[in-house]
Formats: C-alpha cells, sequence, structure tokens
C-alpha cells in the first residue's frame, strides 16, 4: 500500500457499521429519555431526590443522543474524537451519578461499602475509556501526520 492509500482509507468518513451503531446509540438515549419522562410526568408527588434523579437520567439520555446525532451527521474523517467525546460523556455521566449517589447516602449517613465500590468501579472504567480514546486518537492523528510527509516526500 502506497501512503496515498493509506491516507485515503484515514480520510473516510465512518463506516457503514459504525452509523448504523451511533444511531442505534441516538434512538436508545431518546427511548430512554422519553420513557423516564413519561414515568416522571404520571407520578405525582414524588419526592424532590426523586424529581432530581429522573431530571439526571433524562440529561444523560438526551446527551447521549445528541452524540450519536453528531457522530452520524459528520462526513469528515473523526479520527477517533468521537470515541474522545463519548469517553468525556461516560466521565461526565459517571460523575453525575457518583455526585448524587454519594449525596444521598450521606444525607441518609450511613455510606454504603458496596455503593462506594461501584461508583469506583464505574470511575475507573470510565477513565479508562477516556484514556484509550485519547492513546487512539493521537495514533491516528500521528500516523495521518507521517502518511502525509512520506506522500509529499515521494512527489
Amino acid at each position: 500500500m502506497t501512503p496515498e492509500e493509506v491516507l485515503a482509507r484515514l480520510d473516510a468518513p465512518l463506516s457503514l457499521r459504525r452509523r448504523v451503531g451511533y444511531l442505534a446509540l441516538a434512538f436508545t438515549g431518546l427511548t430512554a429519555s422519553a420513557l423516564i419522562g413519561l414515568l416522571w410526568a404520571t407520578e405525582p408527588g414524588l419526592p424532590t431526590r426523586t424529581n432530581v434523579a429522573f431530571a439526571v437520567l433524562v440529561a444523560i439520555g438526551l446527551c447521549w443522543a445528541v452524540f450519536g446525532g453528531w457522530a452520524v451527521t459528520r462526513r469528515a474523517p473523526l479520527f477517533a474524537r468521537d470515541r474522545v467525546v463519548a469517553g468525556w460523556l461516560g466521565i461526565a455521566a459517571w460523575l453525575a451519578f457518583g455526585v448524587g449517589a454519594l449525596a444521598i447516602s450521606l444525607l441518609r449517613h450511613e455510606l454504603e461499602p458496596a455503593l462506594l465500590g461501584v461508583v469506583l468501579l464505574l470511575g475507573a472504567v470510565a477513565a479508562l475509556n477516556l484514556r484509550a480514546a485519547r492513546r487512539t486518537r493521537a495514533a491516528l492523528l500521528r500516523r495521518r501526520s507521517e502518511l502525509a510527509g512520506q506522500a509529499t516526500g515521494n512527489r
């Protein structure tokens, strides 16, 4: 393969498989938000913390739906930018969950070790996903630069 051929493959937009995956993600986020919103709307008199939890869940679902729509509509190559954005969304969702769970636990004056373990595990998974996405993006951008240099040097 010549550097020009490799560059052409790197510069391609998302594959059909990824587009379908992101479309499914967008519809899943919308569906989850709609179902949680419907449940929230049909249950009057919920406690404040439940209302806050439902609002956060609806917002998280809408964020994933927007992300899926953004990724599907990109015509330019993303060079794993989509993975980095998904990693940051995962971190944000984990922070919202972790802060909410710990706040409720502290208000009850009892910190559950199992809850703390789940929060820490989810945080570690989110951080590892973000790190892997950033490394993949950096490697792709580095490779593109190297190939672009080779392609212009061969002429």
